[in-house]
């Protein structure tokens, strides 16, 4: 029986271990990849806020914010394509992905602002498993390419 493998990959993954700092923890799984950005937007999560620039990583929990003439757009890993308007703030609140059976989730939290989605495999194999909540209501999408808005409450109920 040949057991050099699998000592080889726990020698590694017991030395990746040690590098990381006492108490750190290991970074959030990528869920997609900013591809472009308009202007200013930065992500908010954790670690801190910083601006977004293409090719970024973004991971669940992240908040992504957008200034008022700015606008991003993010591949996820299931080929889902979301943009961004100005002026909008969204959270990725759920992410998980198999890329083998195609399944997993998607949630994503629009506060304010305006979403463009296309979306990608997720949406197409289990239409139940795509949701967007707004301030609101909570949408579950059918696999489709559709926009979203969510007005600031306080402006909406003065509006006629």
């Amino acid at each position: 029986m040949k057991t050099t493998g699998i000592r080889t990959v726990g020698v590694l993954l017991m030395a990746w271990a040690m590098a990381l700092p006492a108490g750190a923890a290991e970074p959030a799984p990528r869920a997609g990849t900013v591809k472009l950005v308009k202007g200013q937007v930065r992500v908010q999560n954790a670690s801190g806020e910083r601006a977004l620039q293409s090719g970024d990583a973004l991971s669940t929990a992240d908040r992504v914010v957008t200034g008022a003439d700015s606008s991003v757009s993010v591949v996820l890993r299931d080929g889902t394509v979301v943009v961004i308007g100005p002026a909008s703030r969204l959270e990725l609140k759920a992410f998980d992905f198999d890329t083998t059976t195609h399944e997993g989730n998607l949630a994503v939290a629009l506060l304010r602002g305006t979403l463009r989605m296309v979306t990608g495999l997720i949406g197409k194999t289990r239409h139940d498993a795509v949701k967007v909540e707004t301030p609101t209501s909570t949408v579950g999408i059918l696999g489709t390419d559709f926009i979203v808005e969510a007005l600031d409450p306080a402006a909406a109920g003065a509006q006629p």
